[in-house]
């Protein structure tokens, strides 16, 4: 019998007050089309970025990303007391046979994402053979991924060889409502300006927006497995969640001062496939007295048709203040985790026993 697949989904509605948390190349706040309207949009990236600096906050190793992968190297070398020719010999020859290209800087030609257990190991096998193995190099370029690398994966494109397929999938964050973006227009004084001098030193706009965002990402359990390992997949799903409900990207966080925390959390357990909910709000959501409870029903009223498409889930869990028509609520963060945890270890557990 073959493992059977694991997927989570992970369901956030969060209004965001005035921001520009996300910006284009005009500095202006990205947006999408949805549904015939304007949308504030927060990308993928910008928010799998926050999510690395969540675990770095709460302690979680992460990998580094990094044009630089050589130096991190060559510094653990000499750490180690290894004399710098040494070290820079081992390192070239190190990269040469794993099929990654150096420049002249010693750098990559493009960010390499290394977990700290790679960047150990590969000093440790250097130091201790005179002469260097292919393949050991590359087996351990592919083993103790940091969760990071283990989550949104790693493409190497001088050596497809050590791409590391990511487990977790995150959405483009849309707001559920029609959003017309807004301009502050600010002035600058100078302190040190004569009192008899009018005017101010500088003049300036920012262009922002408010919304309530449906944020989503799913997770590859049984990839995430395949990465890190049973039992560390299990800790890692609870971390990556954690995560992704806390983070917020930065972006003119200085300026307004906007990290809110979710109104609404829905994580959902399925054996079958993932599922974006985005469709909810296909029609945006319209009112003069907020959007979050109207959001809500109408991402529970789509959850519950999918169950005219795929199965049951293995679990439901909702975690909000607000009125909510899903019988299962966890009172805290720490209670949903438990229960996902929980829900996990059974399922894997039933597998191990059937198998």
């Amino acid at each position: 019998m073959t493992n059977q697949n694991l997927y989570i989904d992970l369901h956030v509605l969060q209004t965001v007050p005035s921001s520009n948390i996300n910006r284009d190349d005009t500095g202006a706040p990205k947006t999408a089309l949805y549904g015939g309207v304007n949308r504030a949009r927060v990308s993928s990236q910008s928010w799998k970025r926050a999510i690395r600096s969540e675990f770095k906050q709460d302690n979680v190793s992460i990998g580094t990303r990094t044009k630089e992968a050589a130096k991190l190297l060559t510094d653990k070398l000499l750490s180690e007391s290894v004399d710098e020719k040494t070290a820079m010999e081992k390192v070239a020859e190190i990269f040469k046979d794993a099929g990654i290209k150096l420049n002249k800087e010693n750098e990559t030609g493009a960010l390499l994402l290394v977990s700290p257990g790679q960047v150990e190991k590969l000093a440790r096998y250097a130091i201790n053979n005179e002469e260097l193995d292919k393949k050991e190099i590359k087996k351990i370029l592919k083993s103790d991924n940091s969760i990071d690398l283990a989550l949104f994966g790693r493409m190497v494109a001088d050596n497809p060889e050590l791409n590391v397929e990511g487990s977790a999938q995150v959405a483009h964050a849309i707001s559920t409502h029609e959003v017309v973006p807004e301009f502050d227009y600010f002035t600058a004084l100078d302190d040190l300006r004569p009192k008899d001098v009018t005017g101010a030193a500088m003049l300036g706009a920012v262009e922002f927006t408010s919304s309530t965002l449906y944020r989503y990402a799913d997770l590859n359990v049984r990839e995430l497995m395949h990465n890190l390992g049973e039992a560390d997949a299990i800790q890692g799903t609870a971390a990556f969640i954690k995560a992704f409900l806390l983070s917020m990207p930065t972006g003119k966080q200085n300026t307004f001062a906007n990290k809110t925390l979710p109104n609404y959390v829905m994580v959902t357990i399925r054996k079958d496939t993932p599922v974006n909910l985005a469709s909810a709000f296909e029609e945006a959501v319209t009112s003069k007295n907020g959007y979050v409870k109207e959001s809500i029903r109408k991402l529970e009223e789509k959850y519950g048709a999918t169950t005219k498409l795929i199965d049951e889930p293995i679990l439901n869990v909702v975690l909000t203040d607000y009125q909510s028509k899903i019988d299962n609520q966890a009172d805290n963060l720490s209670g949903l985790l438990d229960q996902v945890t929980g829900a996990l270890s059974k399922a894997v557990q039933d597998e191990n026993t059937n198998n």
